[in-house]
């Protein structure tokens, strides 16, 4: 196999798909600023290395000279993701991302052409953002080719890493989104709620501002999108009672502070954890004429599907010709690639 980079390595999920590529037989150069950390997973798993600094520009562009591809895990991705991409496109290598962000998507989305001249695939959230729920997109959109609503959603106990806190943090200020007639709205945090059946029962659930309302309209050129978590009426009411102090949760000072506390409070779920937290992901689109199909699948906890979506993506762009550009996951692997994961089950689809 071609040379591969796995940047962020030091990091929660970033340690978790270097531990799994070696199991795996396979070989990536891990990378990131911290030389320590870095240094020392490498040297546990005979790895090579590189330390570089995604704020230099140069130096990101020299560290990713001769890789194929690369699998960025070093969040947060609005801060991250457009240096890693200017490095991959100079270098011609294929950038694959486990962002969940929106607006990430969105900007990656715009590189289409560059990523086009540059021959390389560039697909953000090759994890368990969205690797699911895009899937689910894709396959209602086949079976009812000509919907004009679509509601995702997901169930998980996974847990947060500590980049996933500092992303949710980030978020706060952010409030909800929506696509709503083909254009992104930002609404309040936890705007509408519904009873769902997720595959685990009937659950009362909101609305959050998942990756989706950015890659399931790419997918599907479905205009109007929802994604749903289940929560209980009491958390959403003070989520929603949150959501007027967002002005002050996004001032500087305040989003430092709160990132500091995740990064110390939070430390991930452990081995035991994550093998408990199954996963259950529902989807439902609708035509104009009120007809309606759902979809579900059941996967392993999201930290697992990210780690091993991450791996098949790169095994992906580096044994497949593949056309250059942007992609969304079921857009480059296939409708139903979330099946070929393991703890995955089969996608059950029926009609309303």
């Amino acid at each position: 196999m071609q040379q591969w980079m796995i940047y962020g390595a030091n990091g929660y999920t970033g340690t978790l798909v270097a531990r799994e590529a070696k199991k795996q037989g396979l070989s990536p150069v891990l990378a990131g600023r911290n030389r320590a950390a870095v240094s020392k997973l490498a040297t546990e798993l005979g790895l090579e290395y590189r330390i570089f600094d995604l704020r230099n520009a140069a130096a990101a562009v020299a560290g990713l000279e001769s890789m194929s591809a690369v699998a960025h895990c070093a969040g947060p991705f609005s801060a991250t993701s457009q240096p890693m991409i200017d490095a991959c496109l100079a270098n011609h290598c294929h950038y694959l991302d486990i962002t969940g962000e929106i607006d990430v998507f969105v900007e990656a989305q715009a590189r289409h052409a560059d990523a086009v001249a540059a021959d390389i695939v560039i697909c953000p959230g090759v994890g368990f953002d969205v690797i699911p729920t895009d899937c689910v997109a894709a396959t209602l959109k086949a079976e009812l080719p000509d919907a004009d609503r679509l509601a995702l959603g997901f169930d998980t106990r996974s847990g947060f890493s500590p980049g996933t806190a500092k992303t949710s943090v980030e978020g706060l200020k952010m409030g909800g989104k929506i696509r709503e007639k083909d254009k992104i709205r930002s609404v309040p945090l936890a705007w509408q709620s519904r009873e769902i059946d997720f595959g685990n029962g009937s659950k009362f659930a909101v609305t959050i501002p998942w990756g989706d309302i950015a890659t399931a309209w790419y997918t599907t050129g479905i205009d109007n999108i929802e994604v749903f978590i289940p929560m209980a009426p009491s958390a959403a009411a003070r989520l929603r009672k949150l959501d007027k102090l967002r002005p002050l949760l996004g001032l500087p000072p305040v989003q430092a502070l709160l990132k500091r506390m995740a990064g110390k409070r939070v430390k991930g779920p452990d081995v035991h954890q994550r093998e408990k937290a199954r996963t259950y992901v529902w989807g439902e689109a609708q035509n104009r004429a009120g007809k309606k199909v759902t979809a579900r699948i059941e996967t392993a906890n999201g930290y697992d599907v990210t780690v091993h979506g991450v791996l098949m993506a790169i095994k992906h762009v580096l044994e497949t010709e593949n056309a250059p550009g942007y992609f969304t996951p079921s857009r480059l692997m296939g409708a139903r690639c979330v099946e070929r994961l393991p703890g995955s089950g089969n996608m059950t689809v029926s009609q309303q």
